[in-house]
């Protein structure tokens, strides 16, 4: 157990004292749940890429501990360095998100991702998605503050120009969530009425013109509605894995559907959780990100700054819509999207930028009294 004196005006004691523990500590759960199921689920898909049994673990062991790291750091850092932090995060991955169209790595008729040595694949957009967040929070606080600062205007050339590059990969799942969010910022800053009913017949227009454009979006939405009308073989084996595991799962290293599914160890690791442990530890881990997302949202609640409000808030929408978007997809809850669950699934791009996202969570949900931090 940690002891730090309520006197210590350290950083690390002032930390200790103003950040959200409760939520912390949930974190580190997901965290440890997701080195359990990375062992269990990933070493049929090493031995599928010639590797041995463990290759994604032992880089899975890499990535965590260092996602840890900078989730930590971040999180000790005042409001305005969280700004500073997200515009530089925002910057790079603009850049790297507008290279994947030139040199980025092809896989499955997308062109997501970048090729580094040593490293694997990186797809910028998990970096792009919570620097946004926290840049367009800024310049609608600015807009309020001053009534002449294009803060709306910027940040909606911001977001459209982001939402066109995913566009152009194709990523839609991404772009609806770096839509959604940038919506409740914009509804949470004031925004006029009519506007939000111009927004919501804007986005059902881009959703229809998303089913017409991209055959593969059309080809899942079909799939979806209509089960009959092609392959979800990845959908009914996660579905055939949880009714395998019951309440109580069939033991580790005993479920069968990671050797069938390519994806078990990234986009459908619950359905191996489903099968080997069982309904109650899918139901534990769903309740420890329902338990962050909430407890974040209620400690926002009574915040005066509304660059921090609003900053959080896109962050913590970010955080539980990624969770749904996941969960929901591997139970047919919605149409199947390959999408990452927040340090459950096996990536090293998507730890560390869901490191970043939570870091600066947990900075601008401390308890401010005291502080003396501006935003």
């Amino acid at each position: 157990m940690i002891i730090v004196p309520r006197n210590d005006t350290s950083v690390v004691g002032r930390w200790w004292w103003t950040v959200d523990r409760w939520s912390l500590g949930a974190i580190l759960l997901i965290m440890a749940a997701g080195v359990m199921l990375t062992m269990a689920a990933s070493p049929p898909a090493a031995e599928r890429i010639g590797a041995d049994s463990f290759h994604f673990v032992r880089r899975q062991l890499l990535f965590l501990p260092a996602a840890l790291g900078v989730m930590l750091a971040i999180s000790l850092a005042p409001p305005r360095l969280v700004r500073r932090l997200a515009l530089l995060v925002f910057i790079g991955g603009l850049v790297a998100l507008a290279a994947t169209l030139v040199i980025g790595t092809e896989i499955k008729g997308a062109r997501r991702w970048l090729s580094l040595p040593g490293f694997g694949t990186m797809q910028p957009s998990e970096f792009v998605k919570p620097s946004l967040a926290v840049i367009t929070a800024w310049l609608f606080a600015q807009k309020k503050l001053n009534p002449r600062f294009p803060g709306y205007l910027l940040s909606t050339l911001l977001f459209t120009t982001v939402l066109g590059l995913l566009l152009l990969q194709p990523d839609l799942g991404m772009s609806v969530v770096v839509a959604a969010v940038w919506a409740c910022q914009f509804f949470l800053a004031g925004l006029p009425i009519w506007l939000a009913g111009l927004g919501i017949g804007l986005a059902a227009t881009g959703l229809v013109g998303a089913y017409v454009t991209f055959s593969h979006v059309q080809a899942r939405v079909d799939r979806f509605l209509n089960p009959e009308a092609g392959d979800n073989f990845q959908v009914n084996t996660a579905l055939d894995a949880f009714m395998n595991g019951s309440l109580f799962g069939r033991g580790p290293g005993e479920g069968t559907v990671k050797a069938q599914l390519p994806d078990a160890h990234t986009d459908f690791v619950m359905a191996v959780a489903g099968e080997e442990f069982g309904l109650i530890a899918c139901l534990i881990i769903l309740a420890l990100f329902a338990f962050v997302t909430l407890r974040s949202m209620s400690r926002i609640s009574n915040e005066t700054s509304l660059f921090i409000m609003l900053a959080a808030a896109g962050l913590i929408i970010q955080f539980g819509l990624q969770t749904f978007i996941n969960m929901a997809s591997t139970v047919q809850l919605i149409p199947a999207k390959g999408m990452t669950l927040p340090f459950i699934s096996y990536g090293g791009s998507s730890a560390i930028a869901m490191a970043i996202a939570v870091g600066m969570m947990l900075a601008l949900t401390r308890e401010r009294a005291g502080l003396g931090e501006s935003a």
